[in-house]
């Protein structure tokens, strides 16, 4: 195992460590705006993922690429649905879309 595989292990293992305490930190009540305000955050993953795939040249590169977008867009795809659910919420009973 070479030096920057371990860097980028140890780096992903910290990333989860921090964000699981960050996430726990956070009362029930604000669970669904912070879900609905990391859009931005899941959109740049999914732009990650892309530039990623830049790079990749073997068959583990590309299952890696393709796990992490399919992963970044149903982040994404569900913050807009929790958004939606949230902003409906504040419509008038009888009003449409």
């Amino acid at each position: 195992m070479n030096a920057e595989l371990l860097a980028n292990i140890t780096i992903f293992a910290l990333s989860l460590l921090v964000g699981f305490e960050v996430i726990s930190k956070v009362p029930a009540t604000l669970h669904t705006p912070l879900m609905s305000a990391a859009n931005a955050i899941h959109g740049i993953v999914l732009v990650g993922a892309m530039l990623i795939a830049l790079t990749a040249d073997n068959l583990v590169g590309y299952v890696l690429l393709f796990i992490a977008a399919v992963f970044a867009a149903m982040n994404v795809v569900g913050g807009y649905v929790v958004t939606d659910r949230m902003l409906q919420m504040f419509r008038e009973r009888g009003s449409r879309r």
